[in-house]
């Protein structure tokens, strides 16, 4: 579980702590018996270095430690581990349908408009409906949606290879655009409201998102389109005063001079 929030086969971060969750237990069922407090207690360790922007990773495994502390046997641990992950994983369906609802609310949506989104924030980054991607959900359902205007989300790709493939999948009109198109579509008028997601929100609502998400608000902001960030509970870190503290992952280089293994950059000599 760990190397697969580590490689993004999981990431969206109400996903990536859900997830994590499901490890503990998962790491619980495999121990030896012997030294089973050790096992999990190395697991959790392994999990929590997996990747570090995310705070809902953080968030869910304080919760299944504290779990963990209050079990006597591995029997027991096995037990309270599963119930606790699967309840995680509940708590935030239930937390995507409720921001929804709230989102609507904050729109003054009385017919229908176009929005733009970023990343993926859907059911395939959460517990099942979507963070910023269920708010769209709940336009198209209110019939209160025109349009999606989806950026490919360089350099993982996960709104042309997600996002649009599960809008497209429930029949929701979505346009895929290049990244650097959201300013022109923007300047155009075509979208009222920009609805993206968070990794990390600090005490002072700093946020820490994908890529490519500060642009977007500078540029709704130029354009004066409204800009909504659509995150549970968990994803709020209020240790952190800004977002200076948040700590930034900083990946591979080949992830952006290759497009699923292909080489598309030269790599400089030396590095």
């Amino acid at each position: 579980m760990a190397q697969s929030i580590r490689n993004m086969v999981v990431r969206g971060a109400p996903a990536i702590g859900i997830s994590a969750a499901y490890g503990v237990a998962l790491a619980a069922r495999h121990a030896g018996g012997g030294d089973w407090k050790a096992e999990i207690k190395q697991a959790i360790r392994e999990l929590a270095a997996s990747r570090p922007t995310a705070v809902n990773l953080f968030w869910a495994l304080q919760k299944m430690e504290q779990v963990f502390s209050e079990c006597h046997s591995l029997e027991e641990a096995v037990k309270r581990l599963s119930e606790t992950a699967v309840q995680i994983h509940k708590d935030d369906l239930s937390a995507n349908l409720a921001m929804a609802d709230y989102a609507l609310a904050h729109m003054d949506a009385s017919k229908p408009f176009s929005v733009l989104t970023h990343c993926n924030t859907g059911a395939l980054a959460t517990g099942g409906y979507g963070t910023a991607l269920g708010v769209i959900r709940r336009l198209h359902e209110k019939k209160l949606l025109k349009d999606v205007f989806a950026d490919e989300t360089r350099p993982w790709l996960q709104g042309s290879r997600l996002t649009a493939w599960e809008l497209a999948r429930d029949g929701i009109p979505v346009t895929l655009n290049a990244d650097g198109a959201a300013a022109s579509i923007l300047a155009a008028g075509h979208v009222r409201w920009v609805i993206v997601g968070a990794d990390r929100i600090t005490a002072n609502g700093d946020v820490a998102n994908k890529i490519g998400t500060y642009s977007l608000a500078v540029l709704a902001r130029h354009h004066k389109v409204g800009f909504m960030v659509v995150a549970p509970s968990s994803t709020v870190d209020m240790a952190l005063a800004s977002g200076k503290d948040i700590p930034i992952e900083e990946r591979e280089g080949e992830e952006l001079r290759q497009v699923r293994g292909v080489q598309i950059a030269r790599r400089r000599e030396g590095v």
